[in-house]
């Protein structure tokens, strides 16, 4: 296994976490709701989203300064939160949408 598939393997196993702790808000409608709502500390949106997707994400995300990144695809974000795919979530839970964004800043596998 790949540096990269342990690190993709332990950044599911997180998002599966923020699920049970009712920390996870899918789908287009309620990631934007979390983020207008000033519920959400990260979006995470499917680098197999359609094009306006991630533009409009990555525009709200700007607009209501939330860290936004790209990450996995639809069919493995809803595995890993138990439901079928998924192009964009809200994590929703400042201590474990931090721990997402440190596995990626320090690549820490």
């Amino acid at each position: 296994m790949s540096g990269n598939e342990i690190l993709n393997k332990k950044v599911y196993s997180l998002i599966g976490l923020c699920k049970k702790a009712g920390a996870v808000a899918s789908g287009e409608f309620m990631t934007e709701k979390s983020i207008k709502g000033g519920k959400s500390f990260l979006v995470i949106v499917a680098a197999d989203a359609s094009d306006n997707t991630k533009k409009n994400f990555r525009d709200m995300t700007t607009y209501y300064k939330v860290p936004y990144m790209e990450f996995g695809d639809k069919d493995n974000l809803g595995y890993a939160i138990g439901c079928e795919f998924r192009a964009s979530l809200s994590i929703n839970n400042e201590g474990l949408a931090n721990q997402i964004l440190a596995k990626f800043q320090t690549n820490d596998i």
